[in-house]
């Protein structure tokens, strides 16, 4: 037997249904932060840092990013 189950309802809905809790106010924080940092000028090194410490899983998830982005970019040259 199978059975389907289709929900309408917005990502905020589910959210509260299943119980999440709601990080809307760390992700404008967060969003603030970026914005604050490129609006006062900030150096791609400081960028860097920032998004070190920020950033899942840190340094390995800023080496996956750098070395995705460097590999779809050697395709389109090529």
């Amino acid at each position: 037997m199978k059975i389907n189950v289709e929900v309408d309802c917005t990502p905020e809905e589910a959210r509260r249904a299943m119980g999440l809790p709601d990080f809307t106010p760390i992700h404008e924080r967060y969003v603030a932060m970026i914005q604050e940092s490129m609006e006062k000028g900030a150096s791609p090194e400081l960028i860097e840092t920032l998004m070190k410490s920020w950033a899942p899983m840190g340094e390995a998830g800023l080496t996956f990013w750098r070395q995705l982005f460097d590999t779809s970019g050697k395709g389109s040259r090529d």
